[in-house]
């Protein structure tokens, strides 16, 4: 049997409210020569059901199962070890690709040898599909240490995914971030600045999950580490609900007194008064830069991750 072109990967665990719009996602791309490989990380809601339906449909499909959870850099180990192209593209169970996302990162992955891996920009949809995260150009412009697209939109060369040794599962999350700063070493990772991605907020993401666990493990009885608060309280407050995350706690993270430090205490306060409110300013301030962005970034071309 001859190798695809791309191997789409998606590791499973419980997301069958929002399976079917991930799949259908997929299988609707504009470029069509793929495999698809979904793992099925001992679900328990009956996802390996759907998911056994979905390969009878589409020849591109192919399920494989754990029968034990691995948990998110395991499981995606693994998926992608089981992979048969040169170049995979990741995708999550619970968000929605653009029908031109693989294409347009082929593209870039096909004209640009030097690039090992290529994500895109996203904007935000709750769990009803309702958009409600615009998207973020200033992000692609920065420096930071924070990877500027999602991991779930991800497409990289299998043989860097291999010399930079694929995930480390020592990690309880931020996985994916350790990833892509060992992919930096072997060559550029860049972004494509328009949405191809629509990431989904809601409660039961695994990004939640997985910063919940970390505030156990890292918080050693005290306040939990920063990060993973504001991890928890983006995906409470875009999904639509108040990010329950008290100023006090905040407070106690932080060092020193700077800008940074008085909007996240603000945006703490702000958020246990009035989730809305804090939406709606967010939204603005988010609109705001994505504007000056765009003096900068030129739709199409790919942007490299510019580290601190």
């Amino acid at each position: 049997m001859a190798s695809p072109s791309l191997s789409v990967v998606m590791p499973v665990y419980n997301a069958l409210p929002f399976l079917d719009a991930s799949i259908i996602s997929i299988l609707n791309q504009s470029f069509s020569d793929f495999e698809f490989v979904i793992l099925n990380d001992a679900s328990t809601d009956g996802s390996d059901g759907l998911l056994r339906e979905w390969e009878q449909r589409d020849r591109r499909i192919r399920v494989i199962e754990s029968t034990q959870k691995l948990g998110l850099a395991g499981s995606s180990n693994l998926v992608v070890s089981t992979s048969r192209a040169k170049i995979v593209a990741r995708m999550d169970a619970d968000d929605v690709s653009h029908p031109d996302r693989l294409k347009r990162q082929l593209e870039i992955l096909t004209s640009y040898p030097d690039v090992v891996a290529v994500g895109t920009l996203c904007d935000g949809i709750d769990a009803a599909g309702r958009r409600t995260r615009p998207r973020d150009r200033w992000r692609i412009v920065r420096r930071s240490m924070y990877i500027p697209f999602p991991h779930g939109s991800a497409m990289f060369r299998r043989e860097a995914f291999d010399r930079a040794g694929g995930y480390r599962e020592e990690f309880v999350s931020g996985e994916d971030q350790n990833f892509f700063l060992r992919m930096t070493e072997l060559g550029r990772v860049v972004t494509l600045p328009d949405v191809l991605y629509h990431f989904r907020y809601h409660t039961d993401n695994t990004t939640v999950l997985s910063s919940a666990r970390a505030v156990q493990v890292n918080g050693n009885g005290h306040s939990p580490d920063l990060t993973s608060l504001y991890l928890l309280g983006s995906m409470r407050l875009w999904s639509g609900h108040a990010p329950r995350i008290s100023p006090q706690i905040v407070a106690r993270k932080v060092s020193g007194l700077n800008w940074q430090t008085i909007v996240a205490i603000a945006s703490a306060s702000l958020g246990t008064m009035s989730p809305a409110v804090l939406r709606l300013a967010l939204r603005s301030a988010i609109r705001a830069r994505d504007s000056v962005a765009s003096l900068r970034v030129k739709d199409g071309r790919p942007y490299e991750w510019r580290l601190k």
